[in-house]
């Protein structure tokens, strides 16, 4: 009876080791085709934008390319630029309609691709993403001062523009349903695995907002299904006095913008005055 109940044991342990290699193996190879769900365009198609706007191909290899969208509204000056590092979705078609909120109050928005999607050429990684961010803010600072850049990061991106607000200087960081950790939101499902080991994505953003000099606005709704509230909570502690934590009661991961306190909050960062 004893060899029995013994191999009944060790037959469920090896089953549950078995399925435990096993969505580990799955997904360590898929994470990136779940994580980012790029569409491309060909080279020789157009963006489906309405505003006026002009494109900046920059090869980085035979294979890898960065591919950066400014939007403006008119020929005239500017008080500065947003350089704006989108979500985890399809390309700046989708997210070209966020663009009116920044021209209509005076600023141009430079939009990247990262690589795989829309006309941005090779396989998005980390690293590539961060150098893309570096390469936009270097063509930026041809035109503009520090204090006209606004970096603006929205999902996946807020931890681009969170990144290279701790590296480089600018007037203000704004994150649109931001997250601690990509580690932290996997942490509730797949807690059981080394995440800080299988991850190919990290995106430490609250490493980062703890050496961001410029002041810093975080946007989140309370019904966000895709980024959760409490997750982005937990940046509360790493910022500072002056920076602001704005909830968006009721607000989801995708329609923010159609608030009032999001447009009102984002109105004021645009026009505050430098030496406020």
């Amino acid at each position: 009876m004893q060899s029995v109940f013994t191999r009944r044991i060790r037959r469920t342990i090896q089953v549950i080791l078995l399925v435990y290699a096993l969505i580990g193996i799955v997904g360590y190879y898929c994470q990136d085709y779940l994580l980012l769900h790029p569409v491309p365009i060909k080279a020789e198609e157009n963006y489906t934008i309405t505003q006026q706007h002009r494109e900046i191909q920059l090869p980085v290899d035979d294979q890898t390319s960065f591919h950066f969208v400014q939007f403006a509204e008119t020929d005239s000056v500017y008080k500065g630029v947003v350089l704006y590092f989108h979500g985890n979705r399809e390309n700046i078609n989708r997210y070209a309609r966020f663009a009116p909120l920044f021209t209509s109050e005076g600023y141009e928005v430079w939009m990247a691709d990262y690589p795989g999607f829309g006309k941005a050429r090779g396989k998005a990684t980390e690293e590539l993403m961060y150098e893309e961010a570096k390469q936009l803010y270097l063509l930026a600072r041809k035109k503009y001062r520090p204090d006209q850049i606004i970096v603006y990061g929205k999902s996946i991106g807020t931890g681009v523009a969170a990144y290279l607000a701790s590296i480089r200087d600018c007037r203000d960081l704004v994150l649109e349903t931001p997250y601690y950790s990509i580690a932290s939101l996997l942490r509730p499902i797949l807690g059981i695995y080394p995440l800080q080991r299988l991850l190919h994505f990290q995106f430490p953003t609250h490493q980062y907002l703890a050496r961001v000099k410029a002041p810093i606005t975080i946007l989140h709704g309370t019904d966000d299904g895709l980024i959760r509230y409490k997750n982005a909570q937990q940046l509360k502690p790493l910022l500072k006095p002056a920076d602001q934590f704005i909830t968006i009661d009721g607000g989801a991961h995708n329609n923010l913008a159609d608030y009032p306190l999001f447009q009102k909050t984002l109105k004021k960062v645009l026009n505050r005055q430098v030496n406020e």
